[in-house]
């Protein structure tokens, strides 16, 4: 028997325990965290009214205004960039355990040729590229932001949640596909194969698991793993190049074997090129580690000078990890390929061969015996699994920064915790639906870092050319043209690449208009900025009631006003001495979720007072105007309207789209969210 005592504390600790957990998941993961924006750009201000948990203002979040206020100061706190390279060359270097064996089944003997055209598109395509990208959009939005720019209205959202789709499509893909070879590398172990041989599934689904767990303790110390894991897989790895080289020293008829085939089977060094070319495509994945240097750019400590508009320093930083891993990973591209198709026979790389997607684990199992083999294999899955991390670092700095902002997503999307518990188990469910096969999602990852890499092409070129920079915007005009033929020639080749990616892509523009609607009457103006003459308006109005006409201008004439004036009385009987102050609301791009609410005062034909608003939607203007006067005054303004003919829903699709349609009942409904209390919120009045 229970007492009642027991029964009272049980339920009060119910709530406590739901509320610690809530906090728990909207706690920020520092590391994780990107660098805030300048306000100027993208950070949401602070609202004028209390901000619910999660919202603006929330620890944790990227549209933190006041970190963001605050970020000259601080701008230089984060890692060095050594250190942070390490963190993208997880994905990056990782990429080693299987693209030399890529290569060899792609391009066959020409498989060094083919690879020396991947690092020349690397080093004079993709590094300027990117270099540039950290140059336009220093906080680690990428070349979204710098396309976005570009376009307005719905087109301009339904452009970058498309760009978000593939990019989405590269990190995720990058999760799962890391794992999954990964956990082959595990399987494949001569000591593991008869006990792990059918638990690659469960394996790799464990693997994500525990990336996730890593997130969900704290990604602070991450940094310091990624530093070992990266130093030791690339010094195992000199000794694998350099024992494939001495062997081949060794063995020099194996050199001479190679370039017999070379010529018998493509005849002349021209065509030899041209194949190359025409293979290149295939082996894009050796392209995947720039948009994740570029996303995980806000960690790089910056310099002491760096302000938020210019982190000068930071960009410096991020150019160096850019080249540095470029050349690092270029000559470890060309020593690999050339050591593997030499040393290792052909048919071990196909399907069932025992180098097939473990090519340099194979080399060294062969030439170093098998206790530096499994040392080796040890060293390849845990950066195969751990590669992830910067993939995941990418998505919390990218996506927070577009969904929430759009309206297109929940409060909670701009925390860490939630958004990586939703990752992790959308990477379980890619995992399942690829049986984590890593042949079968490589078509994907190509498409993701192809399509990315072709759109910051673009962007580069299109900003070049806004600042007449004429020998800068030809090249990378031409970088652009190379990269979308290999998009295109990657697509026709593997078109399930662009069905997945078409998967992501509709599946974040539905979720993503789903949570629009959900979210349509919520206030959802950043801040209320008024100037001097607005200000005086409202301070006249501190003692009495202040009555706001929402008024559609037209010729703004005297006529205009005096009308309305005699029509508002007569609907709502209001008496003559009362003041009436009109409130025209201007609709910029109403696809805008959050914005600034501007206002300005002025006096018309010497007698009417007129408050001008500039926002993204009608409704929110006028409530969060309505609201800032009562928390200014004290007073419950009182707001007048007419009724607009049409169909209700005819309306509410006007005012979804365009931010008008009508304007009564949606300001009605957005005060009302916004103020529950009935006692303390504005007065609406339609005649």
């Amino acid at each position: 028997m229970v007492s009642s005592g027991s029964t009272e504390t049980a339920e009060s600790d119910a709530p406590s325990a739901r509320i610690r957990i809530r906090e728990w998941l909207l706690e920020d993961v520092s590391a994780a965290k990107p660098a805030q924006p300048s306000a100027a750009e993208d950070a949401p201000q602070a609202s004028s009214r209390n901000a619910e948990p999660g919202e603006s203002g929330e620890p944790g979040e990227p549209g933190n205004a006041a970190a963001g206020d605050s970020a000259a100061p601080g701008a230089h706190a984060g890692q060095r960039w050594w250190r942070v390279m390490c963190l993208t060359g997880l994905d990056y270097f990782s990429t080693l355990g299987y693209q030399p064996g890529i290569a060899a089944l792609a391009a066959g003997v020409l498989s060094p040729i083919a690879t020396i055209v991947l690092v020349v598109v690397t080093l004079l395509g993709a590094l300027p590229v990117y270099r540039r990208v950290a140059k336009e959009s220093p906080h680690g939005e990428g070349s979204i932001a710098m396309l976005e720019r570009l376009l307005s209205f719905w087109k301009g959202k339904l452009f970058v949640l498309a760009l978000l789709g593939f990019a989405a499509t590269d990190f995720l893909i990058t999760i799962t596909l890391s794992a999954a070879d990964a956990s082959a590398h595990l399987v494949e172990n001569p000591h593991l194969t008869s006990l792990l041989g059918d638990k690659q599934v469960l394996l790799t689904m464990i693997m994500i698991a525990l990336l996730g767990a890593v997130f969900l303790k704290g990604f602070s110390e991450a940094i310091g793993l990624a530093v070992f894991l990266v130093g030791t897989y690339l010094v195992l790895n000199v000794v694998v190049v350099a024992v494939g080289l001495w062997k081949i020293v060794e063995a020099p008829h194996v050199v001479t074997d190679w370039t017999d085939a070379l010529t018998a089977q493509h005849g002349n060094p021209v065509i030899m090129v041209g194949v190359a070319l025409v293979t290149f495509p295939k082996l894009a994945l050796g392209l995947s580690g720039f948009e994740t240097g570029v996303a995980v750019m806000p960690h790089i400590k910056g310099g002491p000078d760096d302000t938020a508009a210019n982190p000068a320093g930071r960009i410096r930083g991020t150019r160096k990890l850019l080249t540095t891993s470029a050349v690092i990973m270029s000559c470890f591209l060309i020593a690999t390929s050339f050591i593997t198709t030499l040393l290792i026979p052909a048919d071990q790389f196909k399907a069932g061969g025992e180098a097939n997607g473990r090519a340099l684990a194979f080399l060294a199992h062969e030439y170093l015996g098998g206790t530096f083999g499994s040392v080796y294999d040890l060293s390849t899955i845990a950066i195969l699994w751990f590669a992830g991390a910067s993939a995941m670092a990418g998505m919390l700095n990218l996506l927070p920064r577009y969904l929430p902002r759009y309206g297109m997503a929940p409060h909670w999307a701009r925390a860490v915790r939630p958004m990586v518990i939703v990752l992790t188990l959308i990477g379980f469910l890619v995992t399942w639906i690829f049986d984590a096969d890593v042949d079968a999602q490589g078509g994907a990852y190509a498409t993701g870092v192809l399509v990315l890499i072709s759109s910051a092409a673009i962007a580069v070129t299109i900003a070049a050319y806004k600042k007449r920079e004429r020998g800068w915007t030809v090249a990378f005009a031409a970088i652009s043209a190379i990269f979308l033929y290999t998009t295109v020639l990657n697509v026709l080749e593997r078109p399930d690449g662009l069905k997945i990616g078409a998967c992501f892509i509709a599946g974040i523009i539905l979720v993503s208009l789903l949570s629009r609607l959900r979210r349509a009457f919520e206030l959802r103006v950043t801040d209320v900025v008024l100037d001097d003459t607005a200000e005086r308006f409202i301070r006249d109005y501190a003692h009495r009631p202040l009555r706001l006409i929402a008024n559609e201008p037209s010729n703004r004439d005297n006529a205009e006003y005096r009308d309305k004036i005699r029509q508002i009385r007569a609907d709502n009987d209001i008496p003559g001495e009362d003041d009436l102050v009109f409130v025209e609301v201007t609709v910029r791009d109403a696809s805008d979720f959050e914005s600034e609410l501007t206002v300005r005062g002025e006096v018309l034909h010497g007698r009417y007072r007129v408050l001008t608003l500039e926002s993204s939607s009608i409704p929110n203007a006028l409530a969060a105007l309505a609201l800032t006067v009562r928390d200014r005054t004290g007073q419950r303004p009182h707001l007048y309207f007419e009724w607009t003919e049409g169909s209700p829903f005819a309306q509410f699709l006007r005012f979804f789209l365009f931010g008008q349609g009508e304007v009564a009942p949606v300001t009605r409904e957005v005060l009302r969210e916004a103020e529950p209390d009935r006692a303390r919120r504005p007065r609406v009045h339609v005649g």
